[in-house]
């Protein structure tokens, strides 16, 4: 495995270890807490369907901010500069108010408790099948990144083995799942959301300090790598050339719309905090709240990345014996001192608990609905499905341990997520968004589209990219094509497929089809619900405007 640079060991001492020695008995502490309301196989798997939308809304952020997140979005600011906003303010926010405005009706209506299980629903038992192996194979290679990510960044910054990082750590996000099921991970999230702040924000202030501000480091910057690396959109140009390696229209309809929305709105790691809600409000409410911080936070792992790359002007080229994932702790390693350090590396810990815990939840919810409940034990009692959803989780556990190799090939642990992205959610994307506004869209459709979508990806990747059949300058610019040509492939064949074979009756599509509504199924709305600053439209066209406009101090 790839591990960060030798040098980099952090001098921590017994008030540090005292930090995060508090935060897992905490994090334990909460888990035994949250089982006193673990009662049924849905309160294990979705709390019941009971918590307020701010949880939710907060939880919805922390399962994205994970150690992945964390170290993969400082190493993206430290190797394509600016850019990396594009990954926020068109890369999540408009995803994030599409799912809320448009795609939550459908999936809380509907009183589906998995993505996987809204395609069944639409399609039939062969997309079912298909999207729910697809789903919980990528859960698990995600949840092994953050394992990955975790080991590299003990192993060099405490001197730990990265087996006994993986173990611990491991064993800890097992144990408070596994004790307090969904509810337990979300509640935890929140608590991790907070932690991962404190861990950031004195990184960006301290860092700001040392090279002189954000003029000076602006000019450091421009004078060694140009001035598009500084500029969102400078060098987007068809033609032109910008660190990121894309022009304007592979990252609007690659990042913006592909890779976004398929993310977003079918991951079901992110889907299940909001349909963990209260009711359709909440639900609804759940990502557009979290629209609100996950704008910002592109400011607390861009900026200690461009720091990074001042400070260190070779980093992540053959010259430097730092890579791009080593910025955040070499930026630990440089400016905290004992206690602030403790609770940096606590953030740490919990980002990656955040991000694993949210990909072994939305697993084991899937494999035990999706595939085990439906395909080989039909019918059993509840309690059942509850043993067996604490089993699946120690089995998610344990192959995400196996997958954290994988992702050691990556120089860029974000390139890989990317790259996981085009292939599992973006045809999964184009299945939704094809059968959620065209009733023609025939049942077997579902399972063709999912099956040329993730194959032209994974050809477009492997073949045409890196055997060099098409030049592309970077992972990430191959990531934005394999991307819109998964989609492309995946919406053709939907097309075709629908020409030949035959619809879903119309009497089963209410309210699974965009116009439809399910009969019986309306929510009068809670006490609360009315007020003005409530409105999920409000919420949504605010976040989408206040990002716009973000960009307009970095387009010049």
């Amino acid at each position: 495995m790839q591990s960060l640079a030798e040098g980099l060991r952090l001098p921590t001492n017994g008030l540090d270890y005292t930090i995060l020695a508090i935060y897992f008995v905490v994090v334990l502490g909460i888990g035994f807490a949250a089982r006193a309301s673990v009662k049924t196989s849905l309160d294990f798997f979705l709390s019941g369907r009971s918590l307020p939308a701010w949880v939710t809304g907060l939880a919805f952020v922390a399962a994205n901010l994970g150690a992945t997140e964390i170290l993969g979005m400082a190493a993206t600011g430290a190797q394509y500069g600016v850019a990396v906003v594009h990954w926020y303010w068109i890369g999540a926010i408009p995803a994030m108010v599409f799912l809320g405005l448009v795609m939550m009706p459908f999936y809380y209506r509907s009183k589906v408790r998995s993505v996987p299980e809204f395609l069944l629903q639409r399609f039939d038992a062969s997309a079912h099948l298909l999207s729910s192996a697809l789903f919980a194979f990528a859960a698990i290679l995600i949840a092994g990144v953050n394992l990955y990510a975790l080991s590299i960044v003990v192993e060099a910054l405490l001197g730990w083995p990265q087996w006994v990082a993986i173990v611990v750590a491991g064993l800890f996000v097992l144990a408070y799942i596994t004790v307090g099921g969904l509810s337990s991970a979300i509640y935890n999230e929140v608590l991790q959301f907070f932690v991962i702040l404190a861990a950031l924000i004195p990184l960006v202030v301290l860092g700001l300090k040392r090279v002189g501000g954000w003029g000076a480091l602006s000019d450091d910057l421009e004078a060694a790598h140009g001035h598009n690396y500084l500029t969102a959109w400078g060098g987007t140009g068809i033609g032109q050339s910008n660190p990121l390696g894309a022009n304007w229209l592979t990252i609007i309809l690659g990042l913006g719309f592909v890779l976004s929305f398929g993310y977003w709105t079918t991951n079901f790691a992110e889907v299940q905090r909001a349909l963990s809600a209260k009711n359709l409000s909440a639900a609804q409410r759940t990502p557009l709240i979290a629209a609100f911080p996950k704008m910002f936070i592109v400011f607390l792992v861009m900026i200690p990345g461009l720091v990074a790359a001042a400070l260190v002007p070779k980093i992540g080229t053959p010259g430097s014996d730092l890579t791009y994932n080593d910025a955040i702790p070499y930026l630990m390693q440089e400016l905290l001192p004992n206690g602030v350090l403790g609770i940096a590396v606590t953030g740490l810990l919990a980002a990656f608990m955040a991000g694993m815990a949210a990909n072994v939840s939305s697993f084991n919810t899937v494999f035990t609905y999706d595939i085990w409940s439906k395909y080989v034990k039909k019918g059993q009692p509840d309690a059942y499905y509850l043993r067996f959803g604490r089993v699946i989780t120690a089995i998610g556990v344990l192959a995400s341990i196996g997958t954290a190799f994988i992702a050691s090939s990556f120089s860029n642990i974000m390139g890989y997520l990317q790259t996981l992205f085009s292939f599992f959610n973006v045809p999964m994307f184009v299945v939704f968004v094809i059968g959620m506004f065209w009733k023609r869209a025939s049942m077997k459709s579902g399972v063709w589209g999912l099956l040329a979508g993730t194959t032209a990806a994974m050809v477009n990747y492997f073949w045409i990219y890196k055997q060099g059949v098409v030049s592309i300058p970077t992972d990430q610019g191959a990531n934005f094509v394999s991307a819109i040509v998964g989609f492309a492939a995946g919406a053709i064949v939907m097309v075709v497929v629908t020409l030949f074979t035959a619809p879903k009756p119309e009497a089963e599509l209410a309210g699974l089809v965009y116009g439809t509504v399910s009969p019986g199924l309306a929510e009068p709305p809670a006490e609360g619900d009315g007020a003005w600053y409530r409105r999920p439209a409000l919420l949504g066209w605010g976040a989408v405007v206040l990002a716009a406009l973000c960009y307009l101090p970095y387009s010049l």
